[in-house]
């Protein structure tokens, strides 16, 4: 590059920062850097109130000069090897590069398929990693108000295996409960009931192993409670518990799988044109 073009070059930039200067407010400086009021543009939205707007204005200055302040603390202790980051830059613009291409063939290629046998398959030879961590409950329960009518009725229901009842249980939950669960197929971890029942237990496995139908109530509300089954936590866990997991390992196995395949055929493609060579 000659001298005359460098010269022009600065020339231009000078004359960009001399018109805004000249046509544009000034927030803040720091040392020979300026923050100008187009630079804070669309940090407040519409329709926020003004004292609002002044202060998320005055965060966005007070943050600018911080950033700055320790910037220029930076350049004047860090050697230039230390600010030399084009290095950096340049492995990092690679690994993106890289990561959206393997997503895009991922997204074109990938068989999303995964069938019920599959997942019983994996989930047969792999049974020591599923393993419980907590304890796992099939319930079914009703929060209704103390002063409800309908106690008695629900509660009778609620003990009935008739699949008549179950449907008359939940037409009338519908109506009269607070709040209710009547899935008994699906697990739930027995830590989340507890946030929702004001069950009281300092053992949970001999709570479980003792007790079928509960009945609790505290000043405002009564609840009913049915376990229908339970898994005790480093038990092995059962299959329905685990069926999006074990969809998300194969997935990503299957993923895996295609990017190496990937690399594979594009490195034996390579090699073959003799495009690389190693010395």
């Amino acid at each position: 590059m000659n001298k005359t073009l460098i010269f022009l070059l600065i020339l231009a930039t000078s004359c960009t920062t001399f018109f805004k200067k000249k046509s544009e407010r000034v927030l803040a400086r720091v040392y020979d850097d300026y923050l100008y009021e187009s630079d804070a543009k669309g940090i407040v939205t519409s329709g926020t109130l003004p004292k609002d707007s002044i202060a998320i204005t005055r965060s966005f200055i007070e943050n600018w000069i911080r950033q700055r302040l320790v910037l220029q603390q930076a350049q004047k202790n860090l050697t230039s090897s230390q600010l030399d980051f084009e290095k950096q830059l340049e492995n990092y613009k690679n690994s993106l590069t890289i990561y959206e291409y393997e997503n895009a063939l991922v997204r074109q290629n990938l068989d999303t398929l995964i069938t019920d046998e599959e997942i019983q398959s994996y989930y047969d030879a792999n049974q020591q990693n599923f393993l419980l961590k907590d304890n796992i409950v099939q319930i079914q329960y009703v929060k209704l108000s103390q002063k409800s009518t309908y106690s008695r009725q629900i509660k009778k229901l609620l003990g009935s295996d008739d699949p008549e009842d179950k449907n008359k249980l939940a037409e009338l939950c519908g109506k009269q409960a607070a709040d209710y669960f009547l899935d008994n197929h699906n697990w739930l971890l027995f830590n989340d009931l507890l946030k929702q029942i004001p069950i009281k237990t300092y053992n949970q496995e001999d709570f479980l192993k003792n007790h079928r139908d509960l009945e609790y109530q505290d000043s405002l509300y009564l609840y009913l409670v049915r376990f229908n089954d339970f898994k005790i936590k480093e038990s092995v866990s059962p299959l329905s518990f685990e069926k999006q997991r074990i969809r998300d390992i194969i997935l990503n196995k299957r993923k895996l799988e295609l990017i190496s395949r990937m690399q594979d055929y594009i490195y034996a493609n390579a090699q073959k044109k003799n495009v690389f060579e190693i010395y």
